[in-house]
């Protein structure tokens, strides 16, 4: 597709044998639901909420079971109905005791009592905003931030363009590409509640070119929806960044320490699209979520899998490990450029963002030394955002927040590209991400 766009810098971590999404990009996705699941507390950005269950009541599908706490707070729903059989901390993928409500699976799948508003183009605009919120809507791209909050226009401010990513740049996963296959037209009435819940008139579902069956389904799906339309994106990494989608769709740049509402954009995610869809037509809160479970795993999947389904629970459904145990060397959700490995135990619940689980084995899995910069500019190159990395990595080294804030730490977006493409292994992206919450939590201080 030669009139694909694209950004500046970047890199391709997606040809050849680092893709990965080969395996599981032509499989349909398969419900599975467990025996058990813990739900977090705390699957969104800001403040964990609070359980209002107890051990041995009885829950709903759907039902709440834990209340939002302050502005970016969310409530949480019961993703089966059942027992509730444990209300305490569990270790987290981030986190090693995060507050989590255990419930065993009576697997009747009864719901609580919905509240749809049914139609996305006749259902009160006014209605949309408050139904994402008491859904439990939240990114599902990875940053998990509270999709209503994104909705909060202040005054002053305004959006005219609101854009879906499907442009799913990260390695091996392929649950967004199946999502657009499978779920099209929910996706776009999900677009258009958000549209009309802010009386925005464009729409843009911006696709990377490597999934031409996903942009011919999303093309279909938005035939004669107002304001729709499909933009295919040239395949290449991090292509779905938000600053990225941004400069590629409208030609604005988010300028530094501003949002993407300062431009007049909201960029959503195509799950968290088809999640606002259900939410306003049947009035059901986010409790599922396709995950794409990968790598030395016998039977590579997609799966529909239920919020706070163990991580060893998603691998036994695809068969196991496809290695002996002793050789698996990291599991890690989601890709392998932005994604987390798991602490010690796969005994980890999956939360609202999780799109993948990676299996790698330990050559894969293997760390580099690291070398001298050789000062040969390639991470220069990479930045998306147009950054100095090896630069910044001085100061980094130094702890010198001062001068790292100088250079712009802040607005690395930690997609990796740098550390890829660094032929000494230098530990770039780490290294700002530390540098970045370590400024990020004495301003807190500072506030405090």
């Amino acid at each position: 597709m030669s009139n694909s766009r694209t950004f500046r810098g970047g890199v391709h971590p997606l040809h050849g044998a680092h893709e990965g999404k080969a395996p599981t990009s032509g499989q349909a996705v398969i419900n599975y639901t467990a025996e058990t699941v813990t739900i977090m507390m705390g699957m969104h950005l800001g403040a964990p909420s609070t359980p209002i269950v107890q051990v041995g009541d009885h829950v709903k599908l759907g039902q709440p079971i834990g209340e939002p706490v302050g502005f970016l707070g969310l409530p949480v729903h019961a993703s089966v109905s059942g027992e509730v059989v444990a209300v305490g901390p569990v270790q987290a993928v981030t986190n090693p005791a995060a507050m989590a409500v255990t419930i065993k699976n009576d697997f009747k799948d009864e719901w609580v009592d919905l509240e749809p508003l049914g139609d996305v183009e006749t259902c009160p605009a006014d209605k949309i905003v408050p139904a994402i919120k008491a859904a439990g809507v939240c990114g599902m791209g990875g940053a998990s931030f509270p999709t209503h909050v994104k909705f909060a226009v202040k005054e002053g401010q305004y959006c005219d363009t609101i854009i879906l990513n499907g442009a799913e740049c990260e390695t091996h996963l392929t649950c967004d590409h199946r999502l657009m296959l499978e779920k099209s037209d929910r996706i776009v009435d999900g677009l258009r509640a958000a549209m009309r819940a802010l009386d925005v008139k464009k729409g843009v579902i911006a696709i990377e070119d490597n999934k031409p069956d996903a942009i011919e389904a999303m093309r279909k799906a938005a035939q004669g929806r107002e304001g729709v339309e499909v933009m295919p994106l040239l395949t290449k990494y991090p292509q779905g960044g938000e600053k990225q989608l941004i400069h590629v769709v409208t030609g604005r740049e988010v300028p530094t320490k501003k949002l993407p509402l300062d431009v007049h954009v909201i960029v959503l995610n195509v799950g968290t699209a088809k999640a606002i869809g259900d939410a306003v037509i049947e009035g059901k809160p986010l409790i599922d979520r396709i995950t794409t479970v990968t790598g030395h795993v016998k039977r590579p999947s997609n799966l529909r899998v239920r919020v706070g389904t163990m991580v060893d629970d998603v691998i036994a459904q695809c068969g196991g490990y496809s290695i002996p145990e002793d050789q698996v060397g990291k599991i890690v959700m989601g890709g392998a450029m932005t994604g987390f490995p798991c602490p010690n135990t796969t005994h980890i619940p999956m939360a609202k963002a999780n799109g993948g689980v990676v299996v790698y084995d330990a050559k894969e899995a293997a760390d580099f030394d690291e070398d001298p910069c050789i000062r040969c500019g390639r991470c220069v190159d990479a930045c998306p955002i147009g950054l100095n990395p090896y630069k910044l990595k001085y100061f980094c080294e130094q702890d010198n927040m001062k001068r790292a804030g100088e250079w712009c730490v802040m607005d690395c977006v930690v997609c990796g590209s740098c550390s890829y493409i660094c032929p000494a292994h230098r530990r770039l992206t780490s290294s700002f991400k530390a540098m970045k919450d370590k400024i990020a939590a004495e301003a807190r201080k500072g506030k405090g």
